[in-house]
């Protein structure tokens, strides 16, 4: 008995086996968020420093009009009003999800309802191409047709948020088209049948049950999109002119918090206001990505109930 007993307590070695790797699965996410937190906590530190170590006011900063750290204003304050780079930043990233939507859906429509098998065959690929382009090359096709495009037709510099608006629209169409694919195909099939025995038509069941039914689909790739367009640096920054000065049309320079950081983080010293401001702005994008990826998972979870 006591043999037995022994053996029915001993831990097989495929239990070992299941333990060892159930904690190696745990130090493995265990680090991940580490590695998060670390990162949060780092720039949060060195953002959050302009308020409470340069004393600036968060109003001043989130809603002033002026940029130029190295000067000081009429208020004996830094001239530190990121408005213009948040403005930019939100209008750019709306504007290229308001385009890239019915393309990314139109696609996606085609590829799953109307062609399977052509429609994945040729756009696929072309699909797959467009997300291996780094951003260097998008920022270099924007400089090199774009711009001169806009400005033969507007005038001007032809630098400004509608050039960045296109470069960044072909940047996220793949994302948006992808994620699109993956939520029509995630509709039941007996959603169309049903649909069709009633009497509707092709078309009908596409934009009456299809479309609907994945919605919460949709919105997920759209916000995911525009979150890929919001913490663009390089390939936005080729176009829109970086000048930090509240945007007044679409066609006139204007600047993101991308391209501003991009410019100016080497060419300032650590710990001082110039670069401080720099770290906030960083930290306003961080809480940005955050906060997409908040609204992601609400959309999903209200997809999942329904």
């Amino acid at each position: 008995m006591e043999d037995v007993q022994k053996t029915l307590l001993t831990k097989s070695k495929r239990a070992k086996m299941e333990q060892r790797g159930k904690f190696i699965s745990f130090l493995c996410i265990a680090l991940i968020v580490l590695v998060v937190l670390s990162i949060f906590y780092f720039v949060a530190s060195k953002g959050l420093a302009t308020f409470f170590t340069n004393k600036i006011s968060v109003t001043d900063f989130l809603f002033g009009k002026e940029w130029n750290p190295s000067e000081t204003g009429t208020n004996g304050k830094p001239m530190v009003g990121a408005l213009p780079m948040i403005t930019g930043s939100f209008i750019v990233t709306f504007m290229s999800a308001i385009i890239a939507t019915p393309f990314a859906i139109g696609a996606a429509v085609f590829m799953t309802e109307i062609s399977p098998k052509k429609g994945s065959k040729i756009l696929q690929p072309v699909i797959e191409l467009l997300v291996g382009i780094p951003s260097v090359v998008y920022g270099f096709i924007g400089l090199s047709v774009i711009v001169p495009f806009i400005r033969s037709i507007f005038g001007g510099t032809g630098f400004g948020i509608l050039a960045g608006t296109f470069v960044l629209f072909v940047m996220i169409l793949p994302t948006v088209t992808t994620m699109t694919v993956d939520a029509l195909k995630s509709v039941p099939r007996h959603y169309r049948e049903a649909s069709l025995a009633l009497g509707a038509t092709r078309w009908q069941t596409i934009y009456k049950v299809v479309l609907r039914a994945a919605v919460p689909g949709i919105l997920t790739a759209v916000v995911f999109g525009m979150a890929r367009a919001f913490g663009e640096a390089l390939a936005i920054q080729m176009v829109i002119g970086n000048a930090a000065i509240m945007p007044s049309s679409l066609t006139t320079p204007a600047s993101t918090l991308t391209s501003i950081l991009t410019m100016g983080i080497g060419n300032t010293i650590m710990g001082t206001v110039e670069n401080n401001v720099l770290w906030s702005l960083a930290l306003i994008l961080l809480l940005m990505s955050l906060f997409f990826n908040i609204i992601i998972r609400i959309i999903g979870r209200k997809g999942a109930l329904k």
